[in-house]
């Protein structure tokens, strides 16, 4: 489940892209936001790099999503104990 290959993260990853190509906002302008490079956007985008919670945090306030809405849909793929 916590491979960047799973179904829960690559649609966290494309909520995240969508988002982030909605708002017309580049790779290279949400990496500057971060204080990253470029390719650290691609490699997330790409599955070659993972995105720790901080990191998913404060991408998700930079791009205006509801973090909290996100992790609700990925945890509504798991029923309850």
């Amino acid at each position: 489940m916590t491979s960047v290959y799973s179904t829960e993260y690559q649609l966290v990853i494309k909520i995240l892209k969508d988002a982030r190509i909605e708002k017309g906002i580049t790779q290279a302008k949400l990496a500057e936001a971060l204080g990253r490079p470029q390719s650290f956007i691609a490699k997330v985008e790409n599955g070659e790099r993972k995105l720790d919670v901080v990191e998913f945090a404060v991408i998700t306030r930079l791009l205006g999503v509801d973090a909290g809405a996100v992790i609700e849909r990925i945890g509504e793929r798991f029923p309850s104990l």
